[in-house]
């Protein structure tokens, strides 16, 4: 694995007391490369270390402007356009405001298994977001940006659940963002998960559509519904359990929590969910340990078709889930 060297900006101090600086004003000329990026994501690499909430004020407010004029934050670059960096005030990453603290910056660095000149993956720990946002200041990609003060160009390339440990691809280059985003169109991508379930189960492929929606309460649920969008999960069982089974999950399409509906829908929901699961089983999983969503992106493989260059990342699960997988006892046999 190649490891990056260069270290993390730091902003001036005096004592202990931490010191604000105030970025210039910048106008920056769309190049090639940056063509089609949206200018949010473009302000997030361009600002490090700056929270997704004040990249969406300034460009509200018009501080960021393109070509002069005032933009959405869905805008996309064109070749040549010039846009308007405002002046913004960062503060000392040890206040958790300007930049992640060094904890995150140390999880997220110690996270990097895989490093070329176009792609970084993470086996990302459960409880680190995948971006800012719904009172997540930095996630691991605002992170990354802060650790690689020098790229030009750090984007997702997908998602994993908050809760949810594994594999997390970023690319380097727009080139390679485009081309994984092709091959997730098109299922091109192999990606497995291990999950832990409640109950026996010989495993299925389930098909029901999901929708989001809204609750009062103003939480976020998936539901299935039959004018949701398609979604495909293959369940297949991998260790057989007393009263739990360790499923090898395939996903064949990326809706947001997906696993997690499909195997509540099937009466088989996961341990340690404490939005769809079961109360009793997940506090029986508790009692022995489990501590966290047991859910966790272990595998994915792909071959970029315009080079012929094949990838394969594995990310076996951490010594905590592996710990509550060995106090499980066997099913009797019948």
């Amino acid at each position: 694995m190649v490891k990056q060297t260069d270290s993390p900006h730091r902003v001036g101090r005096t004592g202990d007391a931490p010191v604000a600086t105030k970025s210039p004003v910048r106008q920056i000329t769309v190049n090639e490369g940056q063509v089609g990026q949206r200018i949010d994501n473009f302000l997030l690499n361009i600002l490090k270390g700056v929270p997704r909430t004040y990249i969406y004020r300034i460009l509200r407010k018009g501080e960021a402007r393109v070509n002069k004029g005032r933009i959405k934050p869905t805008y996309r670059l064109e070749n040549g356009d010039v846009v308007r960096v405002p002046p913004v005030r960062c503060t000392d990453p040890d206040t958790g405001k300007g930049k992640p603290g060094e904890r995150m910056m140390a999880t997220v660095r110690d996270s990097i298994i895989y490093e070329d000149d176009d792609l970084l993956a993470l086996n990302k720990p459960s409880g680190i977001a995948v971006h800012g946002g719904s009172g997540v200041t930095h996630g691991a990609i605002e992170t990354i940006r802060c650790l690689y003060p020098n790229a030009p160009y750090l984007e997702l390339v997908h998602r994993l659940d908050r809760a949810t440990s594994g594999c997390l691809l970023i690319a380097k280059n727009r080139v390679m963002l485009l081309r994984l985003h092709e091959l997730l169109q098109r299922g091109a991508i192999d990606k497995h998960y291990q999950a832990l379930v409640k109950g026996e189960w010989r495993g299925e492929l389930c098909s029901e559509a999901l929708t989001r929606n809204v609750q009062q309460s103003g939480e976020r649920m998936v539901t299935v519904s039959t004018n949701g969008k398609s979604a495909q999960t293959r369940f297949t069982p991998q260790r057989c359990f007393r009263d739990t089974t360790l499923m090898d999950v395939e996903l064949y399409t990326g809706r947001t929590h997906q696993i997690r509906v499909h195997a509540a829908h099937a009466g088989h929901p996961l341990a340690g969910d404490d939005k769809y699961g079961d109360d009793a089983f997940n506090r029986r999983m508790r009692h022995d340990g489990l501590k966290r969503l047991f859910l966790h992106a272990d595998s994915i493989a792909f071959k970029i078709t315009e080079t012929g260059r094949k990838y394969r990342i594995e990310t076996p699960l951490s010594a905590e889930l592996e710990a509550i997988v060995a106090k499980l006892q066997p099913r009797q046999q019948k």
